[in-house]
């Protein structure tokens, strides 16, 4: 397989080269996706059944099972972002179905999301191209050059209480009911959002009618766990020390992809949970490979697994990381920014 130099010296495959090398595996198999989302759905269904029983003889009985629930839950938003590359099923009109139903559950508009994630896959790693799709990130200059007010902003939205904390509940309960950032995108992510609004407003009509009122105070945990565990992969996958943005005349898709996306390596039930979402190097360079398939992809390829690699105790090092060092080429701390 082709190399090339990193800043630091060191070998590292060629993008173009391994996309050659695994187009193999970008081809669904509509059984495997049948029995993925099958002991996916399946489990989740049951326990919201369990859930909605048990709600009636006590609140925090029913909550007990919202953990569990919540990372089915994040199970399905996985084969949900699958179906927005259209790598779950070989039809289009599957994919997108499936996607839309599930994005009920999920509170994601499917169409909407679909746009929004489409643009971070085309302009991940791009300094020039940031905005939509992304976690807000500054370089050191440009953080220097704002005035004090601003950056105090800046700083509390990359407090760890407001990206992991707050932010998954803004993102899923208020920002996804509204496309606002899309204003001129076409009127294909308004009705996407608008449809999921009245699906979700629909069972929760229904929900009351049969008096489940309390199972509704349930689901909103179940969603809070998902979508923190979300909006947690999306974070470590990409604001890592040794992740890779460009300026547009130095920037292309495919080192980018590779380079910029983090192999975060996990314990193998944390695996699962995550659709192998944490093989996002992988996934970035050719994202129409099944998530079941990214695991057959670093098993043939070995030398794919030290590429990014982080794990599950190091990732929790880049909650500090806030700013792009374009000198040094590594994201770095507010603190090495002061020392600096």
């Amino acid at each position: 397989m082709l190399t090339h130099k990193s800043p630091d010296g060191l070998a590292l495959p060629d993008a173009r080269a391994v996309l050659r090398d695994i187009a193999a595996y970008a081809k669904p198999i509509t059984s495997r996706s049948v029995f993925e989302l099958a002991i996916t759905a399946v489990p989740f269904l049951l326990i919201l059944a369990l859930m909605w029983m048990a709600v009636s003889n006590g609140y925090w009985i029913g909550l007990v099972l919202a953990l569990p629930a919540g990372l089915l839950l994040a199970r399905l938003f996985m084969i949900q972002h699958d179906c927005s590359h259209g790598s779950f099923f070989k039809r289009r009109a599957a994919n997108d179905w499936l996607g839309r139903v599930i994005g009920v559950f999920t509170l994601t508009p499917y169409d909407y999301w679909r746009r929004t994630h489409s643009v971070h896959h085309a302009r991940n790693g791009n300094l020039d191209s940031r905005g939509m799709g992304d976690v807000a990130t500054l370089t050191v200059a440009e953080y220097r050059e704002r005035s004090r007010w601003r950056r105090f902003v800046y700083r509390v939205y990359r407090n760890p209480i407001v990206l992991f904390g707050i932010g998954p509940a803004f993102v899923f309960f208020i920002q996804h009911r509204l496309p606002y950032g899309l204003l001129r995108g076409g009127w294909r992510p308004w009705v996407s959002a608008m449809t999921t609004n009245a699906a979700v407003a629909l069972l929760v009509f229904a929900a009351l009618w049969f008096g489940a009122g309390r199972f509704l105070i349930v689901y909103v945990p179940v969603v809070l766990v998902a979508a923190t565990v979300g909006v947690w992969l999306f974070y470590v996958q990409h604001q890592f020390e040794e992740t890779r943005w460009d300026r547009e005349g130095d920037w292309t898709f495919h080192e980018a992809a590779l380079h910029g996306s983090s192999h975060y390596d996990l314990p193998p039930v944390l695996r699962w949970i995550t659709a192998n979402i944490g093989i996002h190097h992988i996934h970035h360079l050719s994202s129409r490979v099944p998530f079941y398939r990214l695991s057959e992809v670093l098993r043939d390829k070995p030398e794919l697994r030290d590429v990014g690699r982080m794990t599950l105790r190091q990732s929790l090092r880049t909650v500090r990381l806030a700013l792009w060092d374009e000198e040094k080429r590594r994201m770095v701390t507010f603190r090495q920014e002061r020392a600096a």
